[in-house]
């Protein structure tokens, strides 16, 4: 019998669920090894069979009730002779009751290793391959790993090497590594029963058994039938376009201005004035008369000339009667700054919704509500409750937190990080981060996607644009919710669910996401992926101007699957010409507190040049002019032959020291095209992790810490590596 006809005939049955024996008839169609077993239908003709058969066995109880075999008895093992085998038989039917169908015998299989494989379909994402660690440990365990159907042999092997228990999965304890081909046609094939069975809605194979001689079997399988879980589409795509036009308006309406310090009446539309945008501004309140000076209109149709984006910070309860305004006006764009809407709960859900009917019947496009606000460098373009200004660049960062996406800003503008453009996405009533993921796909101007997330409205199309603008630029996120704690505050938050956090990753890393797991780190990989080379191997070459950094950089750098390559009898050679005798001789390269730039641009040049060096790391040399100031400012302070200009004089020769040291390395990186990465001796507030060079393709990178270097060098790395797995 073929798959569809046991399917059918179940169906027929009205059941939901395979017997055993069936779900193994549709896996065996689907080159997943399965047992050999022989079903019996009653006791009499097991007592028949029992003289010819090959002790030891397994045998079970069959039934399409019967899920949780183990649980309730109705397994019995290593059976090694007739009588032992007919006793197990009269016990599984006296405690499976009227739900036994018959009698499954199995050979009794070896091995001490477990593993287990299923699909199940995501409300978000659909369908969701599994593969982990099996037996009764998994659910404690959790060692298990997903992936979105359709999947490739090649994704199957990754999503393999990603287990946790590798040891397991090499030989082990005398028995072979399991046939690694094996597992991946068990991973091939569920995917294939995902994209061709719409019956089947989830696949339990446990344990996937690993016999000594490396051999993989599935010695049992549960198969539920029934409707798939089908995703409501909640929002209607928004096209790249519209989403331009509304952070590039030539005009701009700020609906319920005010010159109260403590509204957002006053704080938006300063903000955008101070920062010098071009275009025309117009303030509207009620009550018409001045503000700051400039004439406030009682409403927008009084406005003379065309309006391209209004900025709302009214109250909740009246944004629906000024949607007949903006109609009237022609004005199609909406930055709804107002709160009190879907995160509010049921009643303000209710309200937004009957608000984004009417704005679609209007023909006008809502950013929001409960948003921070958006800005566009490349215009001057400060519309943020926040006043802050980061400079024009190519990074784009999407927070669905305004205060969380604003604090981003603030560090961009203080690190001089360039930005494309910020949007605070609030509780995306009509444009989703789904949209604006595919407005980055064909947006130039945009090298690196920064989001904040904390729920997505259509996981599958998410998946799907994500891992296409993956292929053209990094997209680095940072999730929130990740814990049920964490997964209920974003749900009161933004008013929408959190999906689950295993299968988000998952799809993640399918599509190539960078994975951030602090704040902070998303614009730190922002600064990393927007200004330097990517990595073609992961081995690096640290230096240091002390050995402690070098061990504290090792260790990170293990710990981030980077290899510290030991240095060439070559390497070392030409680096004695340059370090005095008692350098370290190894990689890290420990430059004995030697000062010299240009021995400095020797050794990176030299290990640039050498092919077993893919990445280098450089720590100390930069920022001694802040522990030299301190130095300057004391002796200057007791003794006072020194002039206190020296001061100034000497720190403005190490600043130009500096900057000539991060001019060099970028010069010559651009000639090697391999990343190199630099660590503050220390900081102070002039320091910065970004320092452009004029007319160089590369930025100088230099953090605060080893380990803000190091994480960003291996999700350069990561990314590196899954680019040349999608080019496969």
């Amino acid at each position: 019998m073929n798959p569809m006809e046991v399917i059918a005939k179940a169906i027929a049955e009205k059941r939901t669920a395979l017997t055993e024996a069936e779900a193994k008839t549709v896996l065996k169609n689907y080159n997943i090894p399965v047992v050999d077993e022989v079903i019996y239908k009653d006791i009499n003709d097991l007592r028949i069979a029992a003289p010819r058969m090959s002790y030891p066995v397994v045998l079970k109880g069959l039934g399409s009730r019967l899920t949780h075999k183990t649980e309730k008895g109705l397994v019995k093992l290593n059976i090694k002779t007739q009588e032992d085998l007919l006793a197990a038989a009269v016990y599984i039917k006296e405690a499976a009751g009227d739900d036994l169908e018959g009698f499954l015998l199995q050979p009794m299989l070896e091995g001490k290793r477990e593993l287990v494989a299923g699909l199940f379909f995501d409300a978000q994402f659909g369908p969701v391959i599994m593969f982990g660690l099996g037996g009764v440990f998994t659910e404690a365990i959790g060692d298990v790993v997903f992936r979105l159907a359709p999947l490739d042999a090649g994704e199957a092997r990754l999503m393999i090497s990603e287990l946790h228990a590798q040891k397991l999965l090499g030989n082990f304890r005398g028995e072979q590594a399991p046939d690694r081909d094996a597992l991946v046609k068990v991973l091939v094939g569920l995917s294939e029963i995902a994209m061709t069975i719409p019956q089947i809605k989830e696949i339990d194979i446990n344990p996937l058994l690993v016999s000594p001689d490396g051999r993989v079997t599935a010695v049992d399988a549960l198969i539920v039938l029934g409707d798939r879980e089908q995703q409501k589409i909640t929002h209607v795509p928004v096209g790249p376009l519209a989403i331009r036009d509304l952070f590039y308006p030539k005009s701009i309406a700020f609906v319920g201005a005010s010159d109260d310090l403590s509204k957002w009446g006053q704080l938006m539309f300063t903000n955008v004035i101070a920062g010098n945008y071009e275009g025309k501004i117009y303030l509207v309140n009620p009550k018409g008369g001045e503000i700051a000076g400039r004439h406030a209109f009682k409403s927008v149709i009084e406005i003379p000339d065309p309006v391209d984006l209004a900025v709302m910070t009214i109250p909740a309860g009246k944004v629906l009667t000024v949607i007949d305004e903006l109609k009237q006006k022609a004005i199609k764009n909406v930055l709804l700054i107002s709160s009190g809407f879907g995160e509010t709960g049921a009643e303000g859900k209710a309200l937004e919704e009957e608000l984004v009917k009417k704005a679609r019947e209007a023909g006008i496009l809502i950013l929001g509500p409960n948003t921070m606000g958006i800005c566009n460098p490349h215009i001057s373009l400060y519309c943020t409750g926040t006043h802050v200004r980061p400079k024009a660049g190519d990074t784009v960062l999407v927070a669905q937190s305004g205060n969380l996406g604003t604090q981003l800003l603030a560090f961009a503008e203080k690190e001089g990080i360039g930005i494309r453009a910020f949007s605070g996405s609030g509780n995306e009533a009509m444009i989703t981060m789904e949209d604006y993921m595919e407005c980055f796909e064909v947006d130039d101007m945009t090298k690196t996607v920064v989001m904040y997330i904390e729920s997505i409205k259509n996981g599958r199309r998410f998946f799907e644009s994500a891992r296409r603008v993956g292929r053209k630029k990094p997209v680095i996120a940072l999730k929130g919710g990740r814990t049920q704690a964490g997964a209920h505050a974003a749900a009161s938050h933004t008013g929408a669910m959190a999906s689950n956090i295993k299968v988000f990753e998952a799809a993640c890393q399918q599509a190539g996401v960078i994975q951030a797991q602090q704040s902070m780190d998303l614009l730190d990989l922002s600064a990393a992926f927007s200004s330097l080379p990517l990595p073609k191997g992961n081995r690096v070459a640290i230096l240091t101007l002390g050995g402690g950094w070098g061990v504290v950089a090792s260790d990170l750098c293990t710990e981030n699957s980077l290899v510290v390559q030991p240095l060439s009898k070559e390497i070392v050679e030409k680096i004695n010409h340059w370090l005095p005798p008692f350098w370290s001789h190894a990689n890290p390269i420990d430059l004995v507190a030697e000062k010299n730039a240009d021995i400095h641009m020797a050794i990176i040049e030299e290990l640039l040049q050498w092919e077993e060096c893919d990445a280098i790391i450089y720590m100390g040399i930069i920022g001694r002019r802040v522990t030299i100031k301190s130095v300057l400012e004391s002796t200057v302070k007791v003794d006072r032959k020194y002039d206190p200009k020296m001061v100034d004089e000497n720190l403005e020769l190490l600043k130009v020291y500096e900057h000539e040291l991060v001019n060099k390395t970028v010069r010559i990186m651009g000639e090697y095209h391999k990343p190199v990465i630099g660590v503050y001796f220390l900081t102070d507030e002039m320091t910065r992790t970004v320092i452009e060079i004029e007319d160089q393709k590369y930025k100088g990178i230099v953090y605060p810490s080893p380990e803000r270097a190091v994480k960003a060098l291996a999700k350069m790395h990561q990314y590196s590596e899954w680019l040349k797995e999608s080019k496969k």
